[in-house]
């Protein structure tokens, strides 16, 4: 159903914040899953394949503007069209 022709490279470094410097929207027009560990991981803000690392919001935790502490976490980072 999706032609992987059109649909761009996924880049080393991807977030969802659209402050961040690695933020690219013609992505997120995509679905785009990650698998960290070989688990698919559904609630990823932020990656870097090559480092290592995913970030994930804290379930409570909040910084001083309400938003949710992130969380890293390391291991084999894959990213994919889903």
């Amino acid at each position: 159903m999706n032609d992987t022709t059109s649909l761009p490279a996924l880049p080393d470094r991807l977030s969802s914040n659209p402050k961040s410097p690695h933020h690219r929207e013609e992505i997120f027009e995509h679905n785009i899953g990650i698998l960290l560990n070989g688990k698919e991981r559904t609630n990823v803000e932020e990656y870097c394949i090559s480092e290592g690392w995913v970030k994930v919001p804290s379930p409570k935790a909040l910084d001083r503007r309400g938003q949710p502490l992130l969380i890293t976490l390391k291991g084999t980072v894959e990213a994919f069209y889903s």
